[in-house]
């Protein structure tokens, strides 16, 4: 099987060593600078609490070096996704699936509806078109990551916890393909459940962390003195109930309280979020896909946003004056 990872970052380079690891397949990589002159020289290295492993990877910067393959993994930040599927078509064959493994509302996220949504473009996410037509629908399967990990050198991951992924047809179909790729990762060790409703999965996984990821990085605090401030943590909640409120026009309902969910956030005690990270270290940070989306779903459901624009003007002028987050034109 042929496997292509974009985005050989924290999450990428881990779920590159965990399916390298089967004799029957054959994987490769889109990168450049550091990491493709590493990944040419000492492959990938993932470090976990068993120890430090290493695979060969076939690293090019031209994805005509590597034509089509089976699988592409598309594991990058959501502000590089458009220049990356630029040129992506040397990867895709007929059959080939496209598995983002990335934070927030997707592209594809109303795709495989039948309402009056169906296959909208959300722009928020999707500006130009590019990604869309850069990735026909029909090669697209939706992917959930559970897992922490963080980039301890070019190439080099190390994995904290988690080894969970969810995966589904925008379309919630049970297809023969599906099944065969959550047959596949389960193999590579992954905790891998098969979604009919991945659109629902990737919603509920939003609910928490569109919050806590922009929160933390304009103040700089780890999740447990978010939620400690009870002011702070009201406003999240609120943000939370309109989120609630619009994934119950969609048909993804959520059967939880926002205090459920911090609950669950305070087990992860003096947690960094990954929005925190890419702030610290300079990087583009993922306002779009984890607040802008939200607010243009809003819109299209009729449901009211006040405090998650609140959010999102907050978060996008503090990360355009630290240059992590372009310029709005007046």
């Amino acid at each position: 099987m042929k496997i292509c990872i974009v985005g050989v970052g924290a999450i990428g380079g881990w779920m590159g060593v965990q399916l390298a690891q089967a004799a029957d397949v054959s994987l490769s990589a889109i990168a450049r600078g550091a990491t493709l002159q590493t990944l040419q020289l000492n492959g990938l290295q993932l470090t976990d609490a068993s120890g430090t492993r290493q695979v060969s990877v076939q690293a090019e910067a031209d994805p005509e070096r590597l034509g089509p393959q089976d699988l592409v993994i598309i594991a990058v930040k959501a502000p590089a996704l458009e220049g990356v599927v630029s040129n992506i078509a040397p990867l895709l064959g007929p059959h080939t699936l496209v598995m983002p493994a990335m934070n927030g509302v997707p592209w594809w996220f109303l795709q495989g509806r039948t309402d009056a949504w169906a296959g909208h473009a959300l722009r928020s996410v999707d500006p130009h078109g590019e990604i869309a037509r850069a990735v026909p629908p029909q090669h697209v399967v939706g992917c959930v990551v559970h897992a922490s990990c963080a980039l301890l050198a070019p190439a080099h991951v190390k994995h904290h916890f988690g080894q969970g992924l969810i995966v589904g047809e925008p379309n919630g179909a049970t297809s023969p393909r599906l099944q065969a790729l959550v047959a596949r990762l389960s193999q590579a060790g992954f905790q891998t459940t098969l979604s009919t409703h991945i659109q629902k999965d990737i919603w509920f996984k939003l609910w928490g962390n569109m919050t806590v990821n922009p929160l933390s990085a304009m103040t700089g605090a780890t999740t447990d003195l978010l939620l400690d401030d009870p002011l702070v943590r009201e406003f999240m909640s609120h943000i939370m109930r309109e989120a609630k409120a619009i994934g119950a026009q969609l048909g993804i309902a959520i059967d939880q309280e926002p205090e459920d969910r911090h609950a669950v956030t305070r087990k992860l005690g003096a947690f960094k979020s990954s929005m925190l990270q890419d702030a610290e270290a300079g990087r583009a940070v993922e306002l779009d896909a984890l607040v802008g989306a939200v607010l243009e779903l809003g819109e299209l459901t009729g449901v009211a946003t006040p405090f998650a624009r609140a959010l999102m003007g907050l978060s996008r002028v503090h990360s355009q004056v630290h240059g992590l987050y372009p310029r709005v034109p007046s």
